[in-house]
């Protein structure tokens, strides 16, 4: 990957949003919302207090996230479509 965030920033790779719904149809591309799931790729250093200490981040790579639907910003990397984000885009960590 060419692409490292910095300071309290995350970089996520979106998961694939469903096909069809429950009763079984298929959903068109044009209709589908963007999840608002994704695992985190890489990952920044942390925060740094006023003072120049290291906040440590609560997230790592490979973590499966929840984040908010307008967070972030797109950036392609190698063809693919990632979002780069900061750490409190973060709702919560998926287990």
């Amino acid at each position: 990957m060419a692409l490292k965030p910095l300071h309290d920033r995350v970089l996520v790779r979106r998961t694939e949003g469903e096909e069809k719904t429950a009763g079984g149809l298929i959903i068109p591309e044009s209709a589908k919302e963007k999840p608002a799931e994704g695992e985190i790729i890489a990952c920044g250093e942390g925060a740094r207090k006023d003072s120049g200490e290291l906040i440590e981040m609560a997230v790592k790579a490979g973590d499966r996230v929840l984040f908010g639907k307008w967070s972030g910003t797109e950036v392609t990397v190698d063809g693919e479509e990632l979002l780069m984000m900061k750490e409190s885009d973060v709702l919560g960590v998926l287990s």
